[in-house]
């Protein structure tokens, strides 16, 4: 029966670990760019876009080209995000996978 103990240690002990990863989750903040920095991008943990910067000279491009770097931009930082969010949780459960385990991005 000391192993079922030691095995429900540990998943507490995890549980602990993944909630401390989710509130420092949700602290993360990414800045995603294109267009040599005329489109930033900046999301914070959860993925909702906190800032949008677009350079002046930018502005008096086609619309459809400011489109496709806000798009390019955003899907940047989306991805800097998925990482960062990926590090996190490695760190709480000791760099192993858990199976089926993915931060909903």
């Amino acid at each position: 029966m000391s192993d079922f103990n030691k095995i429900l240690d540990k998943a507490k002990e995890l549980e602990a670990k993944m909630k401390e990863s989710q509130e420092n989750i949700k602290k993360i903040r990414v800045e995603g760019t294109s267009g040599s920095n005329s489109v930033k991008v900046i999301l914070d943990g959860e993925g909702e876009m906190q800032k949008l910067e677009i350079s002046d000279e930018l502005i008096k491009e086609e619309k459809s080209m400011v489109e496709d770097l806000i798009l390019a931009a955003h899907n940047n930082a989306k991805s800097k995000l998925k990482t960062k969010t990926n590090e996190e949780i490695s760190k709480a459960t000791g760099g192993f996978g858990i199976p089926g385990l993915k931060w909903p991005l």
